[in-house]
């Protein structure tokens, strides 16, 4: 039995996770402290906005252990807060917080003026970035252009940010519509050698003033971008406080890459699509921007042929196709909550059903800072990081 795990561990790739939190009050209301925290827990980083906070995991393979590597610092986080009568909050934008008003966190910091002078509130956001190992280029760039083809469906099932200013915005991820791309316009990558001729052609027309300044819905990642790459990183998800649920989204996109490498004939667009690379361009931006106002229930076109496709059944379709994988790696329990999101909704639909019987955008915060809360002390297995 463990030669056949550690046999799955091999296949299985390094995931990592970068995530941003609010901090505020049991109420809901934001109430940045970033640059204290900073202080006195080193394994967190400041955003430009000090209502917001980041941490990143260390890469891992198995599944079991990447649970503890994100509720651990989540915990510290929360003690910390506890005595100034703060919490974690839930959901990806200011809900309760004032968006004309930009709190920085670092006064001095010559970037931070660069963000809010430029984007102003528009990157006070919260989010999961999901990185995979992937250390041959050429499957990287394979593995990119099919994940910003299928960005949308992550997106929807992460989708948690209906509210803003105290209000529903009537969008499911208003997060991922405020938020700036940028550049505009980004292509298909063909490979790593087009990927290094445009970053380096943005640099010099200012069209991004340095090689992170890549704002889209998938990116490239490495030790020194653009030239040495060593992973895919998904930048569209909200907030998943859920961790069952991000560990699902995690393995549903591990094992669309992993199907991909297996059969890169039918999941490389490059090879598989009837459109155009500049049409997918195109056909992704605008899927995105359909999850991110309906979500589950957005009708979005597909990569393969342009047809018309509701987000729901193409998710559906796709946890079809990977769950032999997944029972051959044995994560397909790992799934089950993305059956039940499909089923019940996410968190954003479940929010806005809340809202509707209540009226109270505090009131629905409130019972999802208690279901946060009360995740890390059911889960709590510090021994359990393995590597």
């Amino acid at each position: 039995m463990l030669g056949t795990v550690r046999l799955m561990s091999k296949r299985l790739m390094l995931k990592g996770f970068e995530v941003e939190l609010f901090t505020g009050k049991a109420t809901g209301e934001h109430v940045g402290v970033a640059a204290d925290v900073v202080k006195d827990l080193p394994e967190f980083v400041t955003e430009p906005d000090r209502r917001n906070i980041e941490y990143i995991t260390q890469p891992l393979i198995r599944y079991e252990s990447l649970r503890e590597a994100l509720l651990v610092p989540r915990r510290k986080l929360r003690e910390w807060l506890v005595p100034k009568q703060l919490t974690l909050l839930p959901g990806s934008t200011l809900s309760l917080g004032d968006s004309k008003k930009f709190e920085r966190s670092d006064p001095l910091n010559p970037y931070h003026d660069l963000i809010e002078e430029t984007y102003g509130t528009k990157v006070v956001t919260t989010s999961i970035h999901i990185n995979l190992g992937v250390q041959n280029v050429s499957r990287l760039f394979a593995a990119l252009r099919l994940v910003r083809c299928e960005a949308s469906l992550f997106l929807a099932l992460s989708a948690s940010s209906p509210f803003l200013d105290g209000s529903p915005t009537g969008a499911h991820s208003q997060r991922w519509l405020q938020f700036p791309r940028t550049p505009l316009n980004v292509p298909f990558f063909l490979n790593h050698s087009h990927y290094i001729s445009w970053v380096e052609e943005q640099l010099a027309s200012g069209a991004m003033s340095n090689e992170r300044h890549l704002w889209t819905s998938v990116r490239p990642n490495g030790p020194s971008r653009p030239y040495e790459l060593n992973r895919l990183e998904l930048r569209i998800c909200d907030l998943i406080s859920d961790c069952d649920l991000l560990l699902a989204v995690t393995a549903l996109l591990e094992l669309r890459v992993l199907s991909l490498f297996d059969n890169p004939q039918e999941l490389d667009p490059l090879e598989a699509s009837r459109l155009d690379l500049a049409q997918l361009s195109i056909l992704s931006d605008m899927n995105d921007e359909a999850a991110a106002r309906r979500s589950l229930d957005a009708t979005l076109q597909h990569w393969k042929d342009g047809e018309d496709i509701v987000c729901r059944d193409w998710i559906t379709q796709v946890m079809r196709e990977v769950r032999p994988l997944a029972l051959d790696l044995g994560i397909a329990h790992l799934l089950s909550p993305i059956d039940s999101a499909l089923e019940e909704g996410n968190q954003a639909m479940k929010w806005m059903m809340a809202y509707s019987d209540s009226g109270s955008v505090s009131r629905v915060l409130q019972d999802s800072i208690d279901e946060m809360e009360a995740e890390e002390k059911f889960n709590s297995h510090p021994e359990a990081i393995l590597g």
